[in-house]
């Protein structure tokens, strides 16, 4: 071979080996694992996840598989499944709030996890800072803190005269402590006596509502929680038999019957918690990319509980 074609040679070969390392990573299917209690809790917002990634191109059983596991209301089952999600060796997981995403932390150190809807990343120590969130994980917050707060206000300014608020809470839930305080704290501005109920179990809110009308509470603040959420129904129907207005998080809990609800869009939340999974599968490390804030809020109002 003269030095000529050598060179040629050696040309081609640098110019096709990129281009067939590409052709291989464009072939791969993705592994993406999918943490959460259940598809029944905010079915919107995994939606907007699954709309996410086909606006994105990530095609399910074409080019990226989701690994759901369910908890299905219980916490105990959550190693279990993270650790099922790690022998499967997926790229990414997807733990959208602070219990999965801690429970997907504790397990691993290197696989990236995605959270879509924290309540408090900082508070919890899951990350750093919002702008370089250190290690493994990143993704979008909901500053539950706040927003918990700012539905304690329009609760009031929705029930003139309300003097006393329940507030169901569940020590179980990591951001719960933070919001409670949060909540007390506007409670003292607007003039408002409080009454903190800890709930941990679906058994206990018939209790918890027996509390509220025995020291005449005249609204109830629920935190949000998968807890409280796959209670959603039988909460609703407490607050209608005793006539208590209530103000929840997530809209779900407003269409099983709720009167008030006011936090993030969750369905855009998720929706841009896919762009983190797209950028991680494209070779982004979850620390390069900081830690968003929702942007839009929804104040939703059920006027059917609203005159009765």
């Amino acid at each position: 071979m003269d030095r000529w074609t050598f060179i040629a040679s050696m040309a081609g070969a640098v110019l096709t080996a990129p281009l067939t390392a590409r052709a291989q990573q464009a072939g791969k299917i993705y592994r993406v694992g999918f943490l959460w209690d259940s598809p029944a809790v905010w079915p919107h917002a995994l939606e907007g996840f699954r709309q996410g990634l086909r606006d994105l191109g990530w095609v399910e059983g074409r080019n990226v598989v989701v690994e759901y596991r369910w908890a299905e209301g219980r916490f105990d089952r959550l190693p279990g499944l993270v650790e099922e999600l790690v022998r499967l060796k997926v790229d990414v997981i997807v733990a959208p709030t602070s219990i999965y995403a801690g429970a997907a932390k504790r397990a691993t150190s290197t696989i990236p996890i995605v959270f879509a809807s924290h309540a408090d990343p900082i508070a919890s120590g899951h990350v750093a800072s919002l702008a370089r969130p250190g290690g493994n994980i990143t993704g979008l917050t909901v500053m539950m803190s706040e927003t918990t707060a700012k539905g304690l206000e329009l609760l009031k300014e929705a029930v003139p005269g309300l003097a006393r608020v329940a507030v169901l809470w569940d020590p179980a839930t990591p951001s719960h402590r933070p919001a409670l305080n949060a909540v007390e704290g506007m409670g003292r501005a607007l003039g408002l006596r409080l009454q903190p109920l800890a709930v941990r179990d679906a058994t206990e809110f018939d209790g918890a509502f027996s509390a509220i009308v025995q020291e005449r509470a005249g609204g109830v603040l629920v935190l949000s929680t998968p807890l409280f959420m796959g209670g959603a129904r039988r909460l609703a129907e407490l607050a209608m038999k005793h006539k208590l207005p209530t103000m929840f998080g997530p809209r779900e809990n407003v269409e099983a019957g709720g009167l008030l609800s006011y936090s993030p869009d969750r369905a855009d939340l998720y929706r841009r918690a896919a762009t983190y999974v797209d950028k991680i599968l494209k070779g982004a490390k979850p620390d390069d990319l900081p830690v968003e804030q929702a942007t839009k809020f929804e104040l939703v109002i059920n006027l059917k509980s609203s005159a009765t």
